[in-house]
């Protein structure tokens, strides 16, 4: 976070998922629920209670999760704007939520955050390539897209990175002993 040009410390984080374990009301969720956090944007994902009735094939089961999880995002709009305004204040980042019930997941207004970067030409052409084939409409989406793909086939790589820094981060907050 950025104001006037200098770094704004944010507040950690390190205990959301606690907080919203102990501040959700019991009875949305059929657990405990996912907590993401990064610098701009807290995701809190539910999940609801299995379907009890058969359906016929995959796609009306499908189209039964999502009216439940649209259901639930009307039922619990006031109450979950609420929390995230509390958590916002807490953690100075935006809140968004998502839930999912059998294979469906769903997010409500998540971010997007706008991300600069340089690239050579050869990364260049690998988006214009993407673009050209029709997997993305932009280089914008497909520098998203080749993100994603990255982070679905790299996820114990990136979690192994991830503990890393964290070591780092604690090894850092001590400092040495001079004594």
């Amino acid at each position: 976070m950025r104001r006037g040009g200098q770094q704004v410390d944010q507040p950690p984080a390190d205990d959301a998922a606690a907080w919203f374990a102990g501040r959700l009301p019991d009875d949305w969720f059929t657990g405990p629920v996912d907590v993401s956090v990064d610098r701009e944007e807290i995701v809190v994902v539910g999940e609801l209670p299995a379907l009890a009735e058969d359906y016929p094939d995959a796609a009306d089961r499908s189209a039964a999760e999502s009216g439940r999880i649209a259901r639930f995002r009307e039922q619990t709009r006031e109450e979950r704007i609420g929390i995230a305004r509390q958590a916002e204040r807490r953690y100075a980042r935006k809140v968004a939520w998502g839930v999912r019930q059998g294979g469906t997941e769903e997010l409500f207004t998540t971010l997007s955050v706008p991300v600069m970067t340089r690239l050579r030409q050869p990364e260049r052409k690998v988006l214009d390539t993407l673009v050209a084939a029709g997997v993305a409409r932009s280089r914008s989406e497909a520098l998203a897209w080749a993100v994603r793909l990255v982070g679905d086939h790299a996820d114990r790589w990136l979690a192994d990175l991830r503990e890393a820094m964290t070591k780092v981060d604690d090894l850092r907050a001590q400092g040495p002993d001079l004594a």
